[in-house]
């Protein structure tokens, strides 16, 4: 079924048997009965009216389906899918956006994307053991993502408009996805967050911050965080770009956070790879610093 969601934000080996690849759909609010039918498309509207059509399609992709029985809503979701890959080919063509557009993406990405996540199907849950459970809703997701990231890196982008909507509530929810059990959403998710660094001046002290903290609970708490991978190769891009004389903030999140995160946890093995590029990143940092 389908509903529009109110406006928002191991070193150590099991021994047990290796578990199957699960799916499972994200929790969403469940409205029966809603249909939706397919809008004139925009290439085929004339020019003084494809704003208001756009919009009407950014509503109409803020429907949510439900894909936990796939026999629901099959004509809709097919409808809401077609619609999201003309919304990509529309922004990737550089089309203007006045200032009534970027409210209504933000809230058709956030209707998608920034949802709770179900819990784990596999209470005792290794990513060295286990198939990672994968979002039934990833036909959609998929391209809300693709559609978001054009948006960003479309030329005709404005980040002063967009930071009023693209805001910290925003970022702390996107935050909260890395703990997604499927890696082709941190995957997308990694490109994302540091697409909205670069754009955005005034989140990036605000998201290293919260990553710094992200990272403090994975080494002194819980030694869980199902996107430390991603999160590492988006850190490596953002110390890289570090300028010299390195600031006070920048000194104490290489010797507070980059540091600690090379002492060996039981999941170390799970971002070997990505640590060991940022190993080779801190190094040149932590001379430029004389640690």
């Amino acid at each position: 079924m389908a509903t529009k969601a109110p406006r928002s934000d191991a070193f150590s080996k099991k021994t047990t048997n290796r578990r199957g690849r699960n799916q499972h759909s994200s929790s969403f609010l469940i409205q029966k009965c809603v249909e939706i039918e397919a809008l004139p498309a925009l290439n085929d509207t004339p020019p003084d009216q494809q704003e208001a059509l756009l919009l009407r399609k950014l509503q109409q992709c803020s429907i949510i389906f439900d894909f936990s029985d796939a026999m629901l809503d099959v004509k809709s979701k097919e409808v809401k899918r077609a619609c999201l890959n003309e919304l990509i080919e529309y922004i990737s063509c550089d089309n203007s956006m006045t200032e009534r557009v970027y409210p209504e993406v933000v809230q058709m990405v956030s209707q998608n994307l920034l949802r709770t996540l179900s819990p784990s199907d596999n209470v005792d849950y290794d990513p060295e053991e286990d198939e990672p459970t994968l979002e039934l809703a990833w036909p959609h997701l998929q391209l809300v993502y693709e559609f978001f990231l054009r948006f960003l890196e479309s030329v005709k982008f404005q980040p002063t408009i967009a930071k009023r909507y693209i805001d910290t509530k925003f970022v702390l929810h996107l935050l909260e996805l890395f703990d997604s059990e499927d890696p082709r959403e941190r995957d997308l998710l990694k490109t994302t967050l540091h697409r909205v660094y670069g754009k955005f001046l005034g989140l990036r002290g605000f998201i290293r911050k919260q990553v710094n903290n992200m990272f403090l609970r994975f080494v002194y708490e819980s030694e869980r965080l199902n996107g430390v991978s991603e999160l590492l190769e988006m850190l490596g891009r953002i110390i890289t770009g570090f300028v010299l004389p390195l600031k006070d903030e920048h000194k104490l999140f290489v010797q507070k956070v980059l540091l600690p995160l090379h002492i060996p946890v039981k999941s170390l093995s799970l971002y070997h790879a990505q640590n060991s590029v940022l190993v080779g990143t801190a190094s040149q940092v932590r001379s430029w610093i004389n640690l």
